[in-house]
């Protein structure tokens, strides 16, 4: 099947029947600084969460610290910041630093993070915002950012990070995407409503992510790796709502996973957030295998209910809950995914053998 024709399969699957259009992709001939950290020990368990208002107590971070994972990865909303004013953001942040089970989490493990909105600034705000950088500057402080760092670097916030000697079986890459930085207006359902307030935009010269960080994610997808972790602030694999998502910038979207099948980078899940619920969604992708994508987005904000979602597997969380990552490397690899509540019960469970996620065996 050819690239224009599964691109268009795909846009059909997830936005809705009868809407096409066939890719553009355009590349920047200049790539920012690579940011190749050092090869940190392979880890196997891994916890992420997103959506925590710092004016609320957060008692979910100690259940995290049970289930003792080597790694924690905030994917946004990590403060409800919403200000202009920075010294009231940067109040918002230390008002976090000071919770007892957030400073907590942060003796127990190393912590990661990108943003979304809230932590941005702004709500659904994009490349509009006028006070990103000074907004960036106190996201890569709070997060002990090093101030040497190429993320310091380059506009946006995107990162990587490597677990586990390249070639040794335990290969692990965390890719952190910056969905805010780069981001064209979203295009507005031409009705007021309380949800489902955009629609798929086709315009080809709107982004998501900006050529600048495209060009370097082409380049991180290009790097040995078993397993490839890619956060994203706002949901990917699951099916058009309304809501802030990949599936409003339908040919961004498809680019992603044009690009991960022209690198043929095996090993991709997505995790993700913003919603305040918990899911595991499954995109089929013609030409390529499955892309998985596990929402946990709710450490201390809850929703009233659940948008449907036709690529969802099991049922949805809808209580305060974290996402947990699984890896086995030994034997045939695993990965398990899995949602978990303030009781630490497992509400979503989904293990994937790793050769599932290898393009030699479709």
């Amino acid at each position: 099947m050819s690239d224009r024709c599964s691109g268009m399969s795909l846009l059909m699957m997830v936005v809705f029947a009868g809407f096409s259009l066939s890719p553009t992709v355009a590349q920047d001939p200049l790539l920012p600084p690579a940011n190749t950290p050092a090869v940190n020990p392979a880890i196997t368990r891994i916890a992420f969460g997103s959506c925590s208002t710092q004016d609320e107590p957060q008692p979910i971070l100690r259940t995290v610290i049970d289930w003792d994972p080597q790694l924690f990865i905030y994917l946004g909303d990590n403060i409800y910041g919403d200000t202009r004013d920075m010294q009231l953001l940067q109040a918002k942040y230390n008002k976090l630093g000071q919770r007892s089970e957030f400073r907590s989490l942060r003796a127990a493990m190393p912590a990661i993070a990108t943003w979304d909105d809230h932590d941005y600034g702004e709500n659904d705000a994009g490349k509009e915002y006028p006070f990103k950088e000074q907004s960036k500057e106190l996201f890569l402080n709070f997060w002990n950012e090093p101030r040497d760092s190429p993320r310091r670097q380059h506009p946006g916030i995107y990162t990587s990070y490597r677990f586990g000697e390249p070639g040794s079986g335990q290969s692990l890459q965390v890719i952190l995407l910056d969905t805010r930085s780069f981001r064209d207006p979203p295009l507005r359902a031409p009705f007021k409503s309380w949800k489902n307030d955009y629609l798929p935009d086709t315009d080809p010269q709107k982004t998501l992510l900006g050529q600048q960080q495209w060009a370097w994610l082409k380049a991180r997808l290009q790097e040995p790796a078993d397993l490839r972790i890619i956060g994203s602030s706002i949901q990917f694999g699951h099916e058009y709502n309304g809501w802030e998502s990949w599936t409003n910038f339908p040919r961004e979207l498809i680019r992603m996973v044009d690009l991960i099948r022209e690198t043929r980078a095996e090993g991709v899940v997505f995790i993700s957030g913003d919603v305040h619920w918990g899911e595991l969604s499954r995109l089929q992708v013609p030409g390529g295998y499955p892309l998985y994508d596990l929402t946990a987005s709710g450490l201390n904000r809850d929703w009233e209910y659940v948008e449907p979602n036709g690529n969802r597997i099991g049922e949805a969380c809808m209580d305060f809950h974290f996402g947990m990552i699984n890896i086995n490397w030994g034997g045939s690899p695993t990965v398990q995914l899995r949602v978990h509540d303030m009781t630490g019960r497992a509400r979503v469970r989904k293990t994937v053998r790793l050769n599932e996620l290898r393009f030699s065996n479709r």
